[in-house]
């Protein structure tokens, strides 16, 4: 590895203040270059700075075939999360581009925004705030989540997280995932289920799982107006996995009573049709922005980084000598 090689830093929570572990990798001898500060990164920002760059520590922009042409010395791709849709995966694999993620460092950030969601639809907390600031004194009648049926759909690091804490909580949880964990919880509260019977059955649900394999939404027109009257809708997880335009139908005759979430398509939103809805609780894509989730991540996003460039580093030199 020649000494000042570049790495592309673009995650927004580390391009308004640079990381101590982003900065060490400056001690080792690297170059880091930075996207503008606090941005998601346009795809001109990213043709300008990946070229000459052999490493790319990412965040959730989105990731073009153009980019990744004009990126010919990159070696690997580091996330500071767990998704990848943001990445053209068969493109990076055609040039040998290595994608490394930083499973389950935020998954405790996200699973707690995902019962704070839950509650503050629950109790309709931001409609009490705006309407106290205004000036005005709203009270509408809440429900407790003691007793209710929790539908989560996907049960990785973070949805298992949420699973325990509900179950803690005193309600039941209906969950999916294909396949299948052991999360150790009792099984009077907790059991597997289809995603039919779970849309059709759960007062809450909460969807933490990666977009169906062939692109299209998973609560689309059907799902949504199948779903038990008055759900609460939480998504932490990906705006894509609701088809927009049937939910905020949905929304308007109420038969989604409230949908929480912290992630839109584009961020930011563009339209406020769904985010200004008087029955959105809409956070800025905060799931994973804690300080204790941030550090987690970025330590092992850089730890990655650095594993896979020294792996390629010496695969090259074994090359040399033979």
């Amino acid at each position: 590895m020649s000494v000042n090689a570049r790495i592309l830093v673009t995650p927004r929570s580390l391009t308004a203040e640079p990381h101590p572990e982003v900065e060490r990798l400056k001690d080792i001898g690297y170059d880091i270059v930075y996207s503008p500060a606090g941005a998601m990164p346009t795809e001109e920002d990213l043709l300008s700075l990946v070229p000459g760059c052999v490493g790319w520590l990412a965040g959730v922009e989105p990731v073009t075939s153009r980019i990744i042409e004009a990126a010919r010395d990159l070696k690997v791709i580091s996330r500071n999360g767990v998704g990848i849709d943001n990445l053209p995966v068969d493109i990076l694999s055609k040039k040998g581009v290595k994608i490394m993620t930083a499973d389950g460092a935020n998954s405790l950030g996200v699973a707690e925004l995902t019962i704070g969601l839950i509650f503050s639809a629950l109790r309709s907390i931001p409609h009490a705030d705006a309407g106290i600031k205004a000036g005005q004194w709203p009270r509408l009648r809440g429900l407790e989540i003691r007793g209710r049926t929790v539908g989560i759909i996907g049960c990785g690091a973070i949805g298992r997280e949420v699973a325990r804490i509900i179950v803690a909580l005193g309600a039941r949880v209906l969950a999916y995932d294909p396949v299948r964990p052991n999360l150790d919880l009792p099984g009077d509260c907790f059991s597997y289920a289809e995603v039919d019977e779970i849309v059709s059955t759960a007062d809450i649900l909460s969807l933490h799982c990666p977009l169906p394999k062939d692109g299209t939404a998973l609560l689309g027109r059907e799902r949504l107006f199948a779903a038990k009257p008055g759900q609460i809708l939480i998504n932490t997880a990906r705006a894509r996995l609701i088809d927009e335009d049937a939910l905020i139908e949905a929304l308007d005759c109420g038969q989604i009573g409230y949908y929480a979430t912290d992630v839109f398509e584009p961020e930011p939103p563009e339209s406020l049709r769904l985010a200004g809805h008087a029955r959105v609780v809409a956070t800025s894509h905060i799931g994973g922005f804690t300080a204790e989730s941030v550090d987690r991540a970025t330590r092992i996003a850089a730890d990655n980084l650095l594993s896979a460039l020294r792996h390629e580093s010496a695969d090259r030199s074994s090359d040399r000598a033979l």
